[in-house]
């Protein structure tokens, strides 16, 4: 395999760590600076020039695009992927996992435990937004933020509305998000490689710092995660699209909370607090999915008039429910079942013995006329009473 890391940064740990990996396995490998490639679009075959030369042949590239240059690095893996060169992470994943709010958006769609978060521009919107997410004491994040940078814990309502309001005159969009008391200076990090937990390890805040990044003095330790865990971290690097992730929870009373899904995380934290060889398990799974580049199925397969791809939902009171594959009669409705999803479970291909239970997802492609009364019905919104805290926090312009 022929590999290109995509790094500014070559002599990092990770970065040394994911080249000797592939050294060692027999690999080509050569890091490249994300910010010395040229996107060429001058041709008909999609190019990529670096250092003002065409860029030779790839098997696989791997990402490691900082969030200071989020938008050109992402740019130059969209090029990899119309090159059909494989990446365990897509241009629209990272993107994704890099904005804050819109991954909080996504997770939030598909019933994730997160904390409570909310996001306002207007003064006036400030008060009830604490409101929302609980009341004081409240984290205010910056949506650019990085290694723990850019997140404040603000004790009061007052404080809080008064720091918002002085990043926005800045321009600077910020989220507001629930304090979890229970966790306060500890998180978990979940490296997830290929819908798999290869390690995991718990951060802890050096003394009365409540953010746990080992950056800012934090430390480490293994843990083994329970199944709840394990499960809570595989299904959100799914729905991130990202192949490998690390995905941080806070340990709430109630289960695990996604913090945040990152698609370029550190190894020398989960490394050395866990042992293993963290970026072994990555080159591996990479080598093993070279070939097999990602795809657009929206775009690749909607281009025949009439059909596309879409999501199916076997509900409790659908007649589907208890029937096999073969009894659905989707087959004869021309539609195909390309995997079913059962939890964080995925089954490709799934046979047509296959008896469907309720909660299971099918992701189909078919005629739009047949899949339409199988898709269910848009969520209706239920308006949400929350209980005020024992003080009202009435803001005071004056």
């Amino acid at each position: 395999m022929k590999l290109a890391i995509l790094s500014r940064a070559p002599k990092s740990y990770s970065t040394q760590r994911l080249q000797v990996a592939a050294i060692d396995r027999g690999h080509e490998v050569r890091v490249l600076n994300t910010l010395r490639f040229a996107i060429d679009l001058s041709r008909n075959d999609p190019n990529l020039q670096y250092q003002g030369k065409q860029l030779s042949d790839y098997d696989a590239v791997l990402p490691r695009v900082g969030a200071s240059i989020t938008y050109f690095g992402t740019a130059v893996v969209r090029q990899f992927e119309q090159m059909d060169v494989y990446t365990p992470n897509g241009s629209a994943a990272i993107s994704n996992s890099r904005d804050k709010l819109r991954s909080l958006q996504i997770l939030s769609r598909h019933d994730m435990g997160i904390p409570a978060s909310t996001f306002v521009r207007d003064r006036q919107d400030v008060i009830p937004a604490i409101r929302r997410v609980g009341g004081a004491p409240v984290i205010i994040k910056l949506l650019e933020g990085t290694q723990g940078i850019g997140v404040i814990l603000a004790p009061d309502a007052k404080l809080a509305e008064t720091i918002i309001e002085t990043l926005q005159t800045t321009g600077t969009n910020v989220l507001l998000q629930q304090f979890i008391a229970e966790s306060r200076g500890r998180d978990i990090r979940a490296l997830v490689v290929g819908g798999r937990v290869i390690a995991a390890m718990r951060r802890t805040a050096y003394g009365d710092e409540f953010r746990s990044n080992v950056h800012r003095g934090g430390s480490v330790e293994r843990v083994e995660l329970s199944d709840e865990y394990e499960q809570a971290a595989v299904r959100a690097a799914q729905i991130m699209g990202l192949r490998v992730a690390g995905v941080d929870m806070l340990e709430g009373h109630d289960g695990p909370l996604i913090l945040e899904v990152n698609s370029s995380p550190g190894l020398q934290g989960i490394e050395s607090a866990t042992g293993l060889d963290v970026a072994g398990a990555i080159i591996e799974y990479i080598a093993n999915q070279v070939g097999f580049p990602t795809l657009d199925v929206h775009q690749r397969l909607s281009v025949s008039a009439g059909y596309g791809v879409a999501e199916l939902l076997i509900k409790t009171e659908s007649d589907l429910v208890g029937k096999t594959l073969a009894e659905s009669d989707l087959e004869d409705q021309d539609i195909t079942v390309l995997s079913l999803h059962r939890g964080t479970a995925v089954i490709p291909n799934p046979k047509r013995n296959r008896v469907l239970e309720d909660g299971d997802r099918l992701l189909c492609f078919g005629r739009y006329e047949s899949m339409r009364g199988l898709i269910p019905e848009r969520r209706r919104r239920t308006a949400r009473v929350k209980a005020l805290p024992d003080e009202p926090l009435e803001p005071d312009h004056h």
